[in-house]
Formats: structure tokens, sequence, C-alpha cells
């Protein structure tokens, strides 16, 4: 090996440690921001998703209108998206995703049957207000000695909750439209 090839080697070594460090440190730096570590006092105020998909109240880069976010990327109908969360709001959400239009819901039991507990997907398909444009499916467990079995669900129960988001969507965009 001569001078020249330990000088490439060094200097090679030397390229990857500096680029691996600089991922350690972008990759340190986002583990802080996801554990709540280096937030000031106004970015730990609560959420306020209304604000956000809707715009109601507000001022800013985006405006006042009450339209979807313009965002990178797709969005969804804010009335839709609006609509889905007031129809399953009484269901614990693991994911609510306004960009992907995509709400899923942990397991909930009705207190009037402890027996059976349900999980709803609903997925907003469209930037546009449009009777296809949300999407539900339902699933049901019933509990048979301490295990949760899947049961069957009625027929009806997916497009029943579509049709309940589609009604509060055109109520919700009745109630924002201008006075004639």
């Amino acid at each position: 090996m001569t001078l020249g090839d330990n000088h490439m080697l060094s200097r090679s070594a030397f390229l990857i440690g500096r680029s691996l460090l600089v991922a350690g440190l972008l990759l340190s730096t986002s583990a802080c921001s996801w554990l709540g570590w280096g937030d000031d006092d106004d970015a730990k105020a609560a959420p306020k998703p209304v604000s956000i998909l809707m715009r109601q109240n507000t001022s800013g880069p985006v405006g006042t209108s009450n339209t979807a976010v313009q965002a990178v990327g797709p969005t969804v109908n804010a009335f839709l998206w609006r609509a889905s969360l007031d129809t399953i709001g009484f269901l614990p959400l693991i994911s609510a995703d306004p960009y992907t239009g995509v709400i899923i819901t942990d397991w909930y039991s009705p207190p009037s049957t402890p027996g059976e507990r349900f999980k709803i997907n609903l997925y907003v398909l469209d930037s546009t207000l449009r009777a296809d444009g949300v999407r539900v499916t339902v699933f049901r467990q019933v509990d048979q000695n301490g295990q949760w079995r899947d049961a069957t669900v009625a027929a009806e129960t997916n497009s029943q909750l579509e049709d309940t988001v589609l009604t509060r969507a055109r109520q919700l965009r009745i109630q924002q439209s201008p006075p004639k």
C-alpha cells in the first residue's frame, strides 16, 4: 500500500464518519421532538384539530376559508373529515390522518353489551363532497369464555355509517354557506 492509498483510505473513513455523525445528530434531534423534549411552552398547548381541518376563526398563511388545508400532497374534503370525526367520535382513536383521510379506532365495548366490542376503519377518499367519498369498515368481536372471537357485522351497518357521515357532511356544508 502506498502513501496515496493511505491518504484515500483516511479521507474515505473521515467522510463516512462525518456522514454517520450528521445522521446520528439528525436522528437524536427528531427523537427528542417525538419524546417532547426541547419543546417550548407554546408547543405543549393542546392541538386544535378543528382549526387545522376547517380553519374556523383563525388567520395565518393558509387563510380563513373553511376548506381543507393546503398541504404537500393530496388532501381530503374537510366536511367529510369533520363529519367522520363527529360520527365516530365516541370511539377511542388509534390514528387519524387528515392528509390521507384514514381514521382507525380502537376496540370499544358499549356499556349496554359488555360481551361484544367494535372497531371501525374509516377512509375519506376524495377532496370533494361526493356520495362515494367515504368508506367505512366495521369489525365486531364477541367474548366467548374470556376469548374475543370475530363475529359477523350486519351487511347494512357499513353503508348506514357511510350515509350518516355523508348526511353530517352536508349539514356542515350548509352551516358554512354564506346567508343569501
